[in-house]
């Protein structure tokens, strides 16, 4: 049963407390409309600050009265009469026949336009369309509909408060139903202390930076043209990575727009500028593509000289052969790699809907020998459990509200480095019993609370204590450094199941492959990984009987 807040007002507090938070930390940063925002909008009747809130909070700009109906806030003309002396708010405001729609009901249309009978029966996209070149011009609410009973509001400050949503959690993915859920306890936060003046953003030059990559990026979306988009990119301060990372991401996705386009010159130009992960593995490709096969064999040669990740050298591996042979070298000699063990399974077609995963674990599942789907889960919660206290330290500017779900610079390249003795001190415990009960006693307090590794819904206690008495330390060791190695890519790949001997403390990794099936480039990473460091694993590969 989903919790009721007792006090009618909680989402005006929790946007007072924004506010205070932001003038508190950032007011040095803010532009003059901000400020102004911040000074005056606490002046305000209480029912006029809850109603602008509930717009906030809502889908859109426009809003008819009727739709914003709230006990608490009882006369909704009345609470957003001083909003509109101030100009926060709009009252009656123009609108195109895009927007009225969007605030008419179909009876309603029918009756402002006076629609045929033919036209009343069209879907309401229909009736737009047969109507849009006779009323092109935009009116007021009361112009379109003078008999309504209603009035519409239009905020004029949502992008202001965007900004302001955006100062106080650093990214646009969070929201304020963060709030509204961590009061019902539906989310929990690790509470770390952070100083007073920890902050996401060090500049007004950051945020603007931020704003303008995030515009590009939903313009692009938008189908905008792409070299008018790029032209709008600005360059990032050189001193922050986080925000040269957002902005490279952006470019790489534009890039494999235009690679789709097959327009390969501008493809190549677009990653040869970006060093975002993969950018310069699709700029070989890309040469190839363009039958530029002497280029694209001398990059790959300067690449694997220091490969950025193992998936760059595993996609250089896959491209020398082919480039070599187009050139006429000789064959590169092949790289071994080490192998999982391989099981082959026949089985009869389940009856009912499936998934191949959970056909094969009750295949091979006994009370002897357990097999659970964990997939991701498993190391990963393993690891964060262990590692809590490092992933959380109060390293500066990684935490700077209460709403972090984990590390601001998580996958930033530093983040080790920053937090290289803490992480040092958790897998010190690997060497002893100690880990055990480090795991446990995180467990058991912090059980809920919102984490980047931990997969609470899917650890119980009991798959806990078999993974802590079959896997050995060493082998959750070398699994936690490679996690560490490269967090964004290495927190995937895992094998789909887990099966354990509780009698012989060992366990095996199993990777499912249904019909047709073949592993994914994750998947042969850490195969080759485990299976270097004799970490048992496996890859089932299932057929249906005839």
């Amino acid at each position: 049963m989903i919790k009721v807040l007792e006090n009618p007002f909680y989402y005006l507090e929790n946007f007072h407390r924004v506010l205070a938070w932001i003038s508190e930390r950032y007011d040095d940063l803010l532009t003059a409309d901000e400020r102004h925002f911040l000074t005056t909008f606490p002046t305000l009747p209480q029912p006029s600050r809850a109603l602008f809130v509930r717009m906030v909070m809502r889908k859109g700009t426009v809003f008819r009265a009727s739709k914003l109906v709230y006990a608490e806030i009882g006369s909704t003309h009345e609470a957003a009469r001083p909003l509109a002396e101030l100009r926060f708010i709009e009252e009656d405001p123009q609108l195109g026949l895009d927007a009225l729609f969007d605030l008419l009901q179909k009876p309603e249309i029918a009756k402002v336009f006076k629609l045929a009978t033919h036209v009343k029966h069209l879907r309401k996209a229909e009736q737009l369309e047969a109507l849009r070149e006779e009323y092109d011009a935009e009116r007021r609410f009361s112009g379109w509909y003078a008999n309504s009973g209603d009035h519409v509001y239009r905020n004029l400050t949502q992008e202001l408060c965007d900004r302001l949503r955006l100062i106080f959690f650093g990214n646009y993915y969070q929201d304020w139903t963060d709030f509204v859920l961590s009061d019902l306890g539906i989310y929990q936060y690790e509470k770390v202390e952070f100083s007073p003046a920890a902050r996401g953003f060090r500049s007004r030059r950051d945020i603007d930076d931020f704003l303008a990559i995030h515009q590009c990026h939903e313009r692009f979306a938008e189908g905008e043209d792409v070299a008018v988009v790029i032209a709008d990119l600005p360059p990032c301060a050189p001193d922050n990575e986080w925000l040269r990372s957002r902005r490279n991401k952006l470019l790489f996705t534009i890039a494999q727009h235009v690679e789709k386009q097959a327009d390969w010159p501008a493809a190549y130009a677009l990653y040869a500028d970006c060093d975002y992960p993969g950018a310069r593995a699709r700029a070989i490709r890309v040469l190839e593509k363009n039958q530029q096969p002497r280029e694209a064999f001398d990059l790959l040669q300067t690449a694997m000289q220091a490969p950025e990740s193992e998936a760059e050298r595993q996609q250089l591996l896959r491209m020398a052969p082919r480039l070599a042979r187009k050139l006429g070298h000789a064959k590169p000699p092949p790289v071994t790699l080490a192998q999982a063990e391989r099981i082959d399974l026949n089985l009869p077609p389940p009856q009912e809907d499936y998934y191949v995963e959970f056909v094969v674990r009750d295949h091979l599942h006994s009370d002897d020998a357990p097999v659970y789907y964990v997939e991701n889960s498993l190391m990963n919660s393993l690891f964060g459990l262990l590692c809590w206290d490092a992933v959380f330290s109060p390293i500066p500017g990684a935490f700077f509200h209460p709403y972090h779900r984990g590390p601001a610079d998580l996958h930033s390249a530093d983040f080790l480095r920053r937090r290289a003795q803490q992480f040092a001190e958790a897998f010190t415990q690997l060497d002893s019993d100690a880990y055990r009960a480090t795991i446990r006693a995180n467990y058991a307090a912090k059980f809920g609370i919102q984490s980047p590794f931990l997969y609470w819904e899917a650890i119980s206690e009991e798959l806990l204590e078999m993974a802590l008495d079959c896997i050995p330390p060493l082998h959750l060791k070398r699994a936690f450094e490679r996690i560490l190695l490269d967090i964004k890519s290495n927190r995937s790949g895992f094998p789909d199941l887990i099966q354990f001997w509780p009698a012989e403390r060992r366990y095996n990794m199993i990777e499912v492959k249904g019909p047709g099936d073949r592993l994914q480039d994750n998947q042969l990473r850490w195969i080759e990984y485990c299976a270097a460091h004799q970490m048992p694993i496996s890859v089932c590969y299932l057929q249906w009987a005839a």
